[in-house]
Formats: structure tokens, C-alpha cells, sequence
């Protein structure tokens, strides 16, 4: 009887080593999934360069601080080219605002291609607003998208504007990503603002675990 309380009690301290050290390797797999989500980032996404351009007269300060958010954000190497001037044939039918549309058109291009205009930009929403008023609009999936700052600082600090900024210009990029409006997380940067400000300012510089998944 001893010997075998002897053997159940061995038996038992091997079982609860094995169980220790098997544990422990599944907290190590566990640990490391966000660094291979990060070595993935890093390898995929940072190889990418992107050309920030105004459109127009834009206040320099808008430039850089877009070429950081992206750089911080995505780990794209930016480069910001010279300034395009605004020409009358982007213009939309009323004449008072520049198409998004015809932006996207006349300056698509094999680089990716950030174009910032203070400018107003529209988009056509439907036959009872041919010319509705947006924040930005990019190719899904492509390699040109454009924002406007003309309807993202009215009545607000600069820190807010430039929040806004921010949002706007990463929402248009994970567009040229290929990723499509969110409809998973309200506080993701991808949901549609559907032309309000109020989505754009509860969002989070942040994109859900599906969006962030799309993009692999």
C-alpha cells in the first residue's frame, strides 16, 4: 500500500509539471501574437511610400502634421511633393466647389497619392444632392485619395481640427487599402461619417480587429 501511495503521489507531481510547463508555453504563444502582428505591420506595410500634394495654396502646417500622422499610423515612408495649382475643369456644374470625383480622375496615379486641398470638395450623393458636401473620398482599392479641410475647422479649437485631420486622412488611405466602411465598431476610424462631424469626433485614431485583419 505504501509503495503504491508512493507511485500515485509521483505520478501526481509529474502530471502537475507537465501541466505547469504547458501552460507556460501557451502564455508564451499567447504573448507573442501581437508581436507577429507587429513583425507583419512592420514587413507589409512600412515598404509602402506615399506622396502627400496640396491642391492649391494649403497652410504648410496641415502637410507635415498629415505627413507624421500617416508615417506614425501606417510606418509609410511620405514624401510630400510640390503644389499643384486648382484648375477650373474639377470644378463641379454649380462652379462654387471642386469635384472629388474629377480630382480622383485627373490626378490617379500608379504612386499613392494623399492630395489635400482648403478647398470645399462635393461628391454626388443622388439626384437630390448632386452636390453633396464631403470630408474626403478615396479609390477602394487604388492609389489616390483626396481631403478637404474646409468643412473640418469651422468653430472648433486647432487641436480638434487637427484630430479631425488625422481621421479623415487615415479613413481615405485604409480606403486605398481596399477596406470597405465599418460596420463592426463605432469607435473605428473606418466607420462612414454618413456627413456628419459627430462620427469623426467619436471615432478613435484606431481601426477594429476586423478592419486591422482585412488589411492582411
Amino acid at each position: 500500500m505504501l509503495y503504491t501511495n508512493k507511485i500515485i503521489k509521483q505520478s501526481y507531481l509529474i502530471l502537475c509539471c507537465v501541466c505547469f510547463f504547458s501552460c507556460q508555453n501557451n502564455q508564451q504563444v499567447s504573448n507573442n501574437e501581437p508581436e507577429k502582428d507587429k513583425t507583419f505591420f512592420e514587413n507589409n506595410l512600412k515598404q509602402k511610400t506615399i506622396y502627400i500634394q496640396a491642391l492649391g495654396n494649403v497652410n504648410q502646417e496641415y502637410v507635415n502634421y498629415i505627413k507624421k500622422s500617416v508615417e506614425n499610423f501606417y510606418g509609410y515612408n511620405c514624401v510630400v511633393k510640390s503644389k499643384l495649382n486648382l484648375t477650373n475643369d474639377i470644378l463641379t456644374g454649380s462652379k462654387r466647389r471642386y469635384e472629388a470625383g474629377k480630382i480622383l480622375k485627373k490626378y490617379n496615379s500608379k504612386e499613392n497619392i494623399l492630395l489635400l486641398t482648403e478647398k470645399d470638395i462635393a461628391h454626388r450623393k443622388s439626384n437630390e444632392f448632386p452636390e453633396w458636401g464631403i470630408f474626403g473620398l478615396g479609390y477602394r482599392p487604388g492609389t489616390t485619395c483626396v481631403i478637404s479641410t474646409f468643412r473640418l475647422k469651422k468653430n472648433i479649437s486647432k487641436a480638434t481640427f487637427l484630430e479631425r485631420l488625422k481621421k479623415v486622412a487615415l479613413h481615405e488611405i485604409g480606403h486605398n487599402l481596399g477596406l470597405e466602411h465599418c460596420t463592426n465598431d463605432k469607435n473605428c476610424m473606418m466607420t462612414s461619417a454618413s456627413g456628419t462631424i459627430k462620427q469623426v469626433d467619436s471615432e478613435k485614431i484606431w481601426f477594429c480587429k476586423k478592419c486591422w485583419n482585412a488589411l492582411k
